[in-house]
């Protein structure tokens, strides 16, 4: 199992992004995934999840109605749109499988005016 993290950048508070998890070696139908964000000196946190199974989805307190995640056409894509950044949101950000030890390579986020 491999997956790829993208779409990060250098944006102004307010901005947005989206950032794509690109997963090989299994079908996304029978998993759930979780985007995970890690700031400058602090430790790993749950952003959101996505089940394939039903997509069904979860935010942290800390990003809902600001964050969006979903399935995209590509069926082993699960995007993150990150609307309305603020300073606080900058962190590598990380998708991973429930159940599953790997993790991608992350892609960073930086928000600064």
């Amino acid at each position: 199992v491999q997956l790829v993290e993208s779409g990060g950048g250098l944006v102004q508070p307010g901005d947005s992004l989206r950032l794509s998890c690109a997963v090989s070696g299994l079908d996304l139908n029978y998993y759930a995934i979780g985007w995970f964000r890690q700031a400058p000196g602090k430790e790993r946190e749950g952003v959101s999840c996505f089940n394939g199974r039903d997509g069904s989805t979860g935010y942290a307190n800390s990003v809902k109605d600001r964050f969006i995640v979903f399935r995209g056409n590509a069926k082993n894509t699960v995007y993150l749109q990150v609307n309305s950044l603020k300073p606080e949101d900058t962190a590598d950000y990380y998708c991973k499988l429930f159940g599953f030890a790997s993790w991608g390579q992350g892609t960073q986020v930086t928000v600064s005016s």
